[in-house]
């Protein structure tokens, strides 16, 4: 299902939340990146017609999500915050949230049991969600938000207080999902998280967009900031000089004890072109290449700044 937000915004007062957002998102994975504060809930809580917009507008099919009841039949969402009834145990909360969509009681119980097995939450179903763990909350949240098939998630913030493996069986979850065809989007302030999911994203912060689209197009049109590109090698100081050579090439430092040097560059994409054909002319022996500047992290930290 395609979703589209047009001149989005929603302000309390003097306080903006959200600040004419514009943007579309199709079946996939889509991440939600910026700080704590940065209007992340507020946009899901947009999009999920829980709130209603100061001015634009956010479509689901080209559908208003504000004040269209029968749209929730298509939206599962994760919220951030815990909202349980404490008492109950985690099949029976997953049971009752799925009736509310209209399913019968067998159906609904079916459901919540299929639901709680994708989250790896069996062997807790039957204990109350007052003595779960952090991360058990996380994982019967999850359960809820997918127990009636919909074919779009609103994610925020689901990794929260999970473990390590919960962590991945998560992760490998949600990109399943999105491989299924629906449509996920995943709110997080923990970048190299969600550059696990997806190459798509949107970034905000203060309630602005900083960009949208695939993590490496966006960093291409970074084209002022310079890429910092480590390599291990067996000839350091042959290809230092070589790479002294070309006027995209800002500084070489290399480390002749651990047999690396550390080129940065303000022309990335030459740079990736051009170095292949460099060390096979000149018989040097690559080990390895990374580059810190091409993650998620420092793209957001450029951007911001």
């Amino acid at each position: 299902m395609k979703l589209k937000a047009n001149h989005l915004s929603k302000w309390y007062g003097q306080v903006i939340g959200v600040n004419d957002l514009s943007f579309e998102i199709d079946p996939g994975v889509t991440g939600f990146l910026g700080p704590n504060g940065a209007g992340k809930s507020t946009l899901l809580q947009l999009m999920t017609g829980q709130l209603k917009p100061s001015q634009g507008s956010i479509t689901i099919e080209d559908e208003p999500v504000w004040n269209n009841y029968p749209l929730n039949r298509n939206i599962g969402y994760c919220p951030e915050q815990d909202a349980f009834w404490r008492y109950l145990t985690g099949r029976e909360f997953v049971q009752a949230l799925t009736k509310m969509h209209g399913f019968s009681e067998t159906e609904s119980t079916e459901r919540a049991v299929e639901a709680i097995q994708k989250v790896g939450m069996e062997k807790h179903e039957n204990k109350k969600i007052g003595g779960y763990s952090k991360g058990m909350r996380q994982r019967i949240k999850l359960a809820q938000a997918i127990a009636h098939d919909p074919e779009i998630l609103f994610l925020d913030e689901p990794l929260n207080g999970m473990d390590p493996v919960g962590r991945r069986a998560t992760i490998d979850l949600i990109k399943h999902f999105g491989q299924d065809g629906k449509t996920v989007v995943v709110s997080s302030h923990i970048l190299h998280e969600v550059e696990e999911m997806t190459d798509n994203i949107l970034l905000i912060n203060h309630g602005r967009q900083l960009a949208h689209g695939n993590i490496y197009e966006i960093r291409d049109l970074i084209e002022t900031h310079p890429l910092q590109v480590t390599i291990r090698c067996d000839q350091i100081q042959v290809l230092t000089a070589k790479l002294l050579e070309f006027k995209d090439v800002l500084s070489v430092q290399f480390d002749r004890d651990r047999g690396q040097l550390t080129v940065e560059t303000n022309r990335p994409r030459e740079f990736h072109e051009r170095l292949p054909e460099l060390v096979q002319k000149n018989g040097i022996d690559i080990h390895s290449l990374w580059s810190p500047d091409e993650n998620l992290d420092a793209v957001f930290d450029y951007l911001v700044r």
